[in-house]
């Protein structure tokens, strides 16, 4: 059977414990309850700012419309990493992407495509050589007039 004493100083170490868990200077046990409180108060707060935060980023960089493409480009060492995703899948939209990869002088050297239920490219792609010096932002934008081509060449044909 466990003594009293030591129960009682078992008790003790786990107040230390909450005590430098919750950065408490108190002396007593029961402000060292209070500071805990607080300090999960805090912490739930902070969760919840978070979480609002995420959800708000998340909404923002998902489109609206799922049919209308985004795009995002990321300058790399060498290259850039291009993103197109559509919640719909885009029959032919692949083949306007590619065109537009030829046409600013991109040479694809890694691509994923994914075409099911919705439309997704992930392609890392270099300058060719012969080619002038361009910025992600040139990328994006000739990607994007691309898929507005397709999109309005598509329309027309519906």
């Amino acid at each position: 059977m466990v003594s009293r004493e030591q129960k009682r100083g078992s008790l003790k170490e786990k107040f230390q414990l909450l005590r430098s868990i919750t950065n408490s200077h108190a002396d007593n046990e029961t402000s060292i309850i209070m500071d805990a409180s607080k300090y999960i108060q805090k912490l739930k707060q902070k969760v919840e700012r978070f979480n609002e935060d995420s959800t708000a980023e998340q909404s923002s960089s998902e489109p609206t419309d799922a049919t209308i493409p985004m795009v995002t480009v990321e300058t790399l060492e060498k290259g850039f990493m291009i993103n197109v995703y559509s919640g719909k899948n885009q029959p032919g939209m692949l083949v306007s992407v590619l065109e537009a990869f030829e046409d600013v002088g991109l040479n694809v050297l890694e691509a994923r495509v994914s075409c099911t239920d919705s439309f997704s490219l992930h392609a890392m792609g270099v300058e060719n050589e012969d080619g002038e010096n361009m910025d992600a932002e040139a990328v994006k934008q000739a990607v994007t007039d691309a898929i507005r081509s397709w999109g309005e060449g598509n329309d027309s044909q519906s």
